[in-house]
Parts: C-alpha cells; structure tokens; sequence
C-alpha cells in the first residue's frame, strides 16, 4: 500500500493583491517540495483572499471591496494558474488550492487540482454560495462532485460548508475517494467555527474511510486591522475560526492541529488504513443498500446558451454571395 506524504498549509494572502498571494502560494509549494511533501492543500479562495468584507458590510456599502476583488480574482487559464502549475511541477507535488475565479463579470468560489507533473487535472466550482457569500460568488454546477485520479491517488475536494451537504459528501464517497482536500476561510466566525470544522473533517473521514487534509487561512494584526479600516467593521467577526489539521480514515487528528499563526500539518498517509477502515464499515461497498438508498448525480456541465438551429446558415462568407443567395430563394419561393 501507498504511503503519502501530506500538507495541510495554514497560510496569510496578501491582502488586496493576486500576483503577491500567488508568489506566496508559489513559494510555499517549492519549500515543502523539498521537504518531500507529495500533497498539499491550501485555504478557500486563499487567491487573492477570502472576501471577509461580505460578512461584515451590508449589500449597499460593499461596492468599493466587491470592485477590489473583481480586479484581482483569477482567470483560469492564466498566468497565476500557470505560476502554480509549474510550481507543482518543480516540486513534484499535488497541490489544490482555492482561488476566486473571474469569468467575465462574475466571480466563483474555485478549487483547483494540479497533478505532480503540473496539469491542472480538476478545476470545480463550490456549488451553493454561504449565506453572505452569495452577494459576491455565482454558483457552481455538479460536473464537480467527483473525485480525480493523481500521482498520489483518488482526490476528491469541498469548499466551507459544502460539508454540510450530505449529498455532496456521499457523491465524492461513493466515486472512492482516497484523500479529501477540505478548504475554509479561518480567521473567521470566532472559537465556535473551528469546532465546527473539527467535527465537519473528522465525520467526513469517519463515513468516507479517507484521509481529510484540511486548510485554514490566517490573518495577522495588520491585516485585521486593514480589513476593519476598510469596512469599518470590528474584530469579532476576522478573529479566530482556524483548524488546519490532518485527519485519518478512523477519525483521529493526525499531530495537532493549527489555530493560529502561519504554519502547516504534516503527516504520512498510509493507505492501507484505508482497507482497515473499510474492512469494518464501507459507504460506498458492505455497508449500503443501493435498492433502498441511492443518489441521482446530475454531473452535466452548465452552460448559459444550448442553440439549436432552426434553419442551417448560409455558407458562403461573402456578403455579395449572401445577397445573391438569398434573392435566388426569394425568385424559386414566387415561382412556385
């Protein structure tokens, strides 16, 4: 069996700007490359940062810091994704990562997978915006509720509170999940949000039989104190709310999990833990009942127009042509 060596990266943006965070999110992959890490996760939308602003300012307010991450959101295909694929390339690693992604004028809640060799292998959007998040983030569609095969096994990822949806967690269970990349905000939401994500990643570990690597961003003083000068918000809301931390097939934590400061988990994941899990209880195997229990998947990838043709298209690509053709149906049509 497969032993895995894995990171969960607790990690600050670089507030207000892509290319920093990405130089970051860059150097932090080649530094544990050679520490001889095979997989890492980083934070929710840690590119170019997670927009704290949408939990503390009301709709009406929030222009100017909706603008600012508009501007600096990425684009996939870019140079950002590029820089991180390479990244991973060099580092011989697997690496997800959140991003906000722009397409045109809306952004998205974005989880990308790079393989070791650098493709970027899946790229998903979170499904249902939270709460807040909705005046900010489209929605995703289910072409990513599924797990992807890379050098280091079978990957599945979630965003936040896509934990809570039993559904969403049981298709990526019943497509063999091996490792499962969780992301969330951290500093965010105070103590209580870490308890939530220790319970969220060690429930998922438990019911899946996989391994949980799960990531935090973190902000320091200056940034807090950035983000409350923008919005005039106070510090409640941006405290607290981290839990990077690693979690086995079994439950358990893996080392101690971080809740605060910049910093990774690091742990070695034995697949055959995995046997030895499903050996007692397999979600996905002896212990469903498909003919009384299943779920319909629609994993179609959406898109805004579907065109049907109702008459076929001239052509030729000369206007004079056209015209010509056109008359020439016009004459049959009246002699008929």
């Amino acid at each position: 069996m497969p032993v895995v060596k894995a990171a969960a990266v607790q990690i600050s943006p670089v507030l207000y700007s892509r290319e920093g965070t990405v130089g970051k999110v860059v150097k932090k992959i080649i530094e544990l490359g050679r520490q001889g890490v095979q997989f890492a996760t980083f934070p929710e939308t840690v590119i170019p940062y997670y927009p704290y602003f949408s939990f503390v300012e009301a709709p009406y307010l929030m222009g100017a810091e909706h603008y600012k991450l508009l501007d600096q959101a990425v684009t996939v295909p870019s140079d950002a994704t590029r820089a991180i694929g390479e990244a991973a390339k060099q580092a011989g690693m697997v690496v997800s990562v959140g991003v906000n992604e722009r397409d045109g004028g809306t952004i998205y809640n974005a989880q990308l997978l790079f393989d070791a060799d650098g493709t970027l292998i899946q790229h998903r959007r979170k499904i249902s915006p939270t709460y807040h998040e909705r005046m900010v983030w489209g929605q995703g569609d289910g072409s990513g509720l599924r797990c992807v095969d890379s050098a280091v096994g079978r990957i599945g990822q979630l965003a936040c509170w896509e934990h809570y949806n039993p559904l969403a967690r049981y298709a990526l269970m019943a497509d063999g999940e091996q490792i499962h990349s969780a992301m969330y905000p951290g500093s965010f939401a105070g103590d209580g949000f870490s308890e939530q994500i220790s319970v969220n990643i060690r429930q998922h570990a438990l019911e899946a039989g996989c391994f949980v690597v799960c990531a935090t961003a973190w902000l320091n003083a200056e940034q807090q104190a950035q983000i409350m000068k923008g919005t005039g918000c106070s510090i409640e809301p941006i405290s607290s709310g981290c839990f990077t931390a690693i979690v086995s097939p079994e439950g358990a934590l893996m080392g101690a999990p971080l809740r605060s400061g910049e910093g990774e988990v690091i742990a070695d994941l034995d697949f055959w833990v995995i046997d030895k899990r499903k050996r007692l209880m397999d979600s996905r195997g002896h212990y469903s009942r498909p003919e009384l229990l299943s779920l319909m998947i629609d994993r179609t990838p959406k898109s805004h127009v579907h065109e049907r043709n109702a008459h076929p298209a001239l052509k030729s690509l000369d206007p004079a042509d056209r015209l010509e053709e056109v008359d020439s149906r016009r004459v049959t049509a009246a002699t008929s």
